[in-house]
């Protein structure tokens, strides 16, 4: 296998960067920077028949990532989760393909592990030996493992609320912690001061991204290379949103799959909705949301890096953004537990309640082929 990597271009103005030098995000746009690959030459090397024997993890899409040295990848096997038919609670709403996807399979109980993953490898391989992000919780005790793993120093910054296990988790790995008295928004002014570190936070490197969307590819794989009707996803930084739709993107070009895209559901905490506000007002960027406050730390986010793009998704996927009350995901993890004997965490709750809503409001049809998403274990926020 080898990456058909070929350079990096902003999103904006599309201005080229090596990949084989240490990047971070375009500084005349102050816009995220996408990973662009060889099509034409994976057209040639690569089909369904590729994937069969594999390895069961994310690194299965080699092809489609980053890393140039296979010796590079630091893995602890993330990916390829169970995507799981949720035929119980499909009856209860009159869903007759509902599917989930359970990131709470991956190393860390979270779906960060992948974008970890990802950034670690290309971190070693650029020769990177000092890593750092703010985080909620997830992406620190992610970073600290794959940190541990690749030999590297880890240092995270994280509000002092963040649940008590997660911080645990970091400590173990060996991690350097500073909590604060704030938001994630106020632990990235802590992380850009540690100057000797490399800040890998959300979208501000390029290859978190490329980790996240082999969502996408294991979505399309295990429904038997179809593209579902709806991708409903809990949206903080966006990394996922807009992940998935890259790969369904490429999947495309390589002729892997139809022109067929899914449309794109971002769901956020009614306590911190800035992407919902900035869709709902037609903007084209996200404006920083005062007092964000829910018990889905992920989903508190103030001002997502990348919210032009997480914008662009959604419209062009003639998707939508909604959201959700945290009274309402509660309920909804206790009820999920109760019916389909699943474990969501408070993100993954908040697509199920986004999807209860659609259903009833006649948005999404019993037909429909359905994707929500766990993006953790529950047992760390009970």
């Amino acid at each position: 296998m080898r990456s058909f990597i070929t350079y990096l271009k902003c999103s904006v103005c599309g201005k080229i960067f090596d990949h084989r030098q240490v990047q971070r995000f375009c500084q005349d746009c102050n816009e995220p920077l996408i990973a662009i690959y060889d099509l034409d030459g994976m057209r040639k090397n690569v089909n369904k028949d590729s994937f069969k024997s594999r390895v069961s993890s994310m690194w299965r899409y080699f092809e489609f990532l980053p890393v140039i040295d296979e010796r590079n990848i630091v893995s602890l096997g993330e990916g390829w989760t169970p995507l799981l038919k949720l035929e119980k609670f499909g009856d209860m709403l009159g869903i007759k393909n509902l599917f989930l996807k359970d990131e709470s399979f991956n190393p860390t109980l979270s779906f960060k592990a992948r974008g970890l993953s990802c950034a670690v490898s290309k971190a070693v391989e650029l020769g990177i030996d000092k890593l750092a992000l703010p985080t909620a919780g997830n992406a620190g005790s992610a970073l600290s493992a794959y940190c541990a793993k690749a030999g590297i120093k880890c240092f995270v910054s994280a509000p002092k609320d963040t649940p008590s296990l997660i911080l645990k988790e970091c400590e173990f790995y060996g991690a350097e912690i500073e909590l604060v008295d704030g938001l994630i928004s106020d632990a990235v002014k802590i992380v850009q001061s540690r100057n000797d570190f490399f800040d890998i936070s959300t979208m501000k490197e390029p290859y978190r991204l490329q980790g996240k969307k082999t969502l996408g590819f294991e979505i399309i794989e295990q429904l038997g290379w179809v593209v579902p009707d709806w991708i409903i996803y809990p949206t903080g930084g966006g990394t996922g949103l807009i992940g998935i739709w890259l790969a369904v993107s490429e999947l495309i070009e390589v002729g892997l799959i139809d022109g067929k895209f899914p449309k794109m559901v971002a769901v956020q905490s009614s306590g911190c909705a800035p992407v919902v506000r900035a869709y709902k007002e037609g903007k084209e960027q996200v404006e920083y949301w005062q007092g964000a406050k829910t018990i889905a730390y992920g989903l508190r986010v103030p001002k997502p890096f990348a919210g032009r793009l997480i914008l662009e998704v959604i419209r062009k996927s003639g998707g939508l953004a909604i959201e959700v009350e945290d009274e309402d995901i509660v309920k909804m993890m206790r009820k999920i537990a109760e019916v389909e004997g699943i474990m969501l965490c408070p993100e993954g709750s908040a697509t199920v309640v986004a999807l209860e809503r659609l259903v009833f409001g006649g948005v999404i049809k019993g037909d429909d082929v359905v994707v929500i998403f766990n993006t953790a274990s529950g047992v760390k926020y009970l």
